[in-house]
């Protein structure tokens, strides 16, 4: 069944990913915007295919483990509509938390930051992945085989979610109306990809943005006249955008940073799990820390 639902999602997908992609490139062209380079795309395309190998090696572990605590479960559905109802905000809570851990945590910022790496905005960057990702993107569904929820219904669900994700990385659709409210739109998720200090860790849902209204992390886009224009990619500049800078840069600078002679043991650990930014003598800030000096600057005298 599991496989099923797999051929399922890629008979319907792969038309439409191909429909979409074929779609902005032409209205990119007609607008005049190059909204995507040719080595931008490939790197997007050989990142998902690296999460993708990873998934397949971990799916038969994954789903074992899934599998005992589905057997475990008190609770028993019927597949009715309330059954799926539930089971996809159950999926998307979780994966709003596993999507919060991975910008609140250096270690897991290192695996996460791929999909920011990009200074672009365009459908294909939905397929920029931490290619190590699925080694325990599947714990945070554990909760939900406990309740009852079989698991391959589970990652089918993700599955859904994940196409929906995709559909929010353009610049092309604006702001949605009343489905902004319910939604993650295009909008919102361009917020979640920008690298100004206003716009950093926020808007973190999948399917649903009213996660990040109840759990403090919601901002919406803002007009020019209110706000800055978007910058995407991450706050510093890489070296270089080769594939293993790309997946490797991130752990390379945690170790360097551990490595430092002057450190305690706490400050040692807060380079490897505390926020990303964080530092005990200030050469790098956190997204909490760039609001703040942002905001200072804003409402000193000299900035008016």
């Amino acid at each position: 069944m599991h496989v099923l639902y797999n051929q399922i999602m890629l008979l319907l997908t792969t038309p439409l990913y191909v429909l979409i992609i074929s779609a902005e490139l032409l209205f990119s062209h007609l607008e005049g915007v190059k909204s995507y380079t040719w080595k931008d795309t490939f790197h997007n395309f050989l990142l998902s295919l690296l999460t993708g190998l990873t998934d397949l090696a971990m799916r038969g572990f994954s789903l074992i483990v899934l599998t005992f605590f589905f057997s475990l479960s008190f609770f028993k559905w019927t597949h009715a509509v309330s059954y799926w109802v539930i089971l996809l905000l159950f999926v998307d809570v979780m994966h709003y938390w596993l999507h919060r851990l991975g910008h609140h945590s250096r270690l897991f910022w290192a695996i996460h930051v791929n999909h920011h790496s990009s200074t672009h905005y365009n459908f294909t960057v939905g397929f920029r992945t931490g290619a190590l990702e699925p080694f325990y993107s599947f714990l945070f569904f554990i909760p939900i085989a406990f309740a009852g929820f079989r698991p391959i219904d589970i990652f089918f669900i993700y599955s859904v979610g994940q196409v929906w994700a995709i559909l929010t990385h353009t610049e092309k659709v604006k702001k949605l109306g009343w489905l902004e409210y319910i939604f993650v739109t295009p909008s919102h998720h361009r917020v979640h990809h920008a690298s100004n200090p206003k716009y950093l860790d926020r808007n973190m849902g999948t399917v649903f943005i009213f996660w990040d209204k109840l759990f403090g992390t919601f901002q919406q886009e803002l007009p020019p006249q209110q706000y800055e224009p978007i910058r995407y990619g991450i706050t510093h500049e890489l070296e270089n955008d080769s594939i293993p800078t790309l997946i490797f840069h991130e752990w390379s600078a945690i170790m360097r940073d551990m490595r430092r002679k002057d450190l305690n043991l706490k400050q040692r650990i807060m380079y490897l799990f505390g926020p990303p930014g964080w530092s005990h003598d200030g050469h790098s800030m956190t997204s909490r820390e760039m609001r703040l000096q942002e905001h200072i600057k804003k409402k000193s005298p000299a900035s008016r």
